[in-house]
């Protein structure tokens, strides 16, 4: 990963952070992050109190642009249906690619293992948040348990994202197949 000259120490660790974590994983060592982002310890560790709150700050800033890659190319005259298809269809689309390795934020919670760590907090807010979304639009598309057909569509997106990260099956139509049938099932119009 190339770092550029201009960006800040702290935007660097960032970068570098959400880079390693993700392909690497949360063990990934603070002599490899810095070398990565081409910055000290020391100076990570002014800006950082640890390895933790960098994971966590690396997790929280990448949120929005996840969220982003989820829902590109979504019209926003598309009902609640294809609303949530679409998230569907892009996460089959993002599987395909090579460097895909399932959702970063399910990832950092299965491998810390502790609710309390600074990474596992903002995760779980990153999945709450795709998880009310999934519920509003079932709302607004007449499903008679919105928040139990949301808590159905993370099951769908977390272990597909968990099984085609892990190269254990390719979702081409999958998810949108099975996520048909919960929305039929619901009542979603």
């Amino acid at each position: 990963m190339a770092m550029t000259d201009k960006a800040s120490p702290r935007d660097r660790l960032l970068d570098a952070a959400s880079e390693l974590f993700y392909h690497d994983g949360v063990s990934i060592g603070v002599e490899a992050l810095c070398r990565t982002a081409g910055v000290s310890k020391r100076s990570m560790y002014q800006l950082f109190a640890s390895k933790d709150e960098l994971l966590a700050a690396s997790l929280e800033r990448s949120a929005p642009g996840y969220a982003a890659r989820l829902t590109a190319g979504l019209d926003e005259t598309g009902t609640p249906r294809e609303r949530i298809l679409h998230v569907f269809w892009r996460v089959e689309r993002l599987a395909a690619e090579p460097d895909y390795e399932g959702c970063p934020y399910l990832a950092a919670l299965v491998e810390l293992k502790d609710p309390e760590h600074p990474a596992s907090r903002v995760a779980r807010v990153a999945k709450g948040t795709l998880q009310e979304a999934f519920r509003a639009q079932a709302e607004l598309g007449g499903a008679r348990e919105p928040d139990f057909l949301a808590r159905q569509l993370m099951l769908v997106f977390d272990g597909a994202s968990a099984r085609a990260g892990a190269r254990i099956e390719t979702l081409d139509g999958l998810t949108t197949a099975t996520v048909t049938t919960l929305l039929d099932a619901a009542g979603v119009a």
